[in-house]
């Protein structure tokens, strides 16, 4: 197989942050007078960064926020869902994900992050993985969200390897498009799996072991 590296994303991929996401933007919504905001609003903001996020929460209001306002409110989500991920442990690494990742790291394949959550670095300490990868690119280190491809790009230009020779795993439909907006092939998991522009559906993370050989 001509893939020397896979980069995956985070948030769907290796962990599951989802529930923790949406419970801490309905708590935001709660507090600035939002009462409509449901897990399909939620749905929409899977892939994107933080404020675009906030964005879309903020469809649902009547008010006008400043530019001030808009980085205090994703900040106070940020505390709630930091808050949260402190309940994380390697126990909510699924034995899945767990063996498979050991498993490629021992092929001799490396192993990037591309992810525009901010909290990456924290959530893969908690999940005992803090040092795993060889090379992790997250929101913090990127100007421009997905689907613009930069923090894979990002990935690979760390990794030493053009995006030919790298696999993007992605869970999201903004997560496909920026994969193959960079060049990239892109593996899907869940939603991502149907996408038109995903060259290798997955039914398990395991599958990748087959694509790798």
């Amino acid at each position: 197989m001509k893939f020397k590296a896979i980069i995956f994303d985070l948030d769907g991929v290796i962990c599951s942050t989802d529930e923790f996401h949406f419970l801490a933007w309905k708590q935001l919504a709660d507090s600035i007078g939002i009462t409509n905001f449901t897990r399909a609003d939620g749905d929409f903001q899977r892939g994107v960064s933080r404020m675009e996020s906030l964005e879309i929460l903020l469809r649902k209001s009547d008010r006008q926020f400043s530019d001030e306002e808009k980085l205090a409110l994703a900040e106070q989500k940020n505390c709630i869902y930091r808050q949260m991920l402190g309940t994380m442990s390697e126990a909510d690494l699924s034995e899945n994900v767990r063996t498979t990742l050991v498993a490629l790291r021992k092929s001799g394949k490396k192993l990037a992050i591309g992810s525009s959550s901010k909290n990456t670095m924290y959530i893969l300490e908690r999940l005992g993985f803090g040092s795993f990868f060889d090379a992790v690119v997250d929101g913090n280190m990127i100007s421009r969200g997905k689907p613009d491809p930069e923090v894979f790009l990002k990935a690979a230009e760390r990794l030493g390897l053009p995006p030919e020779d790298c696999l993007v795993v992605e869970d999201a439909a903004v997560g496909v498009e920026a994969g193959a907006a960079g060049g990239f092939s892109v593996a899907g998991l869940g939603e991502a799996a149907g996408c038109e522009k995903t060259a290798y559906p997955l039914g398990t993370f395991a599958d990748l072991l087959a694509i790798m050989q």
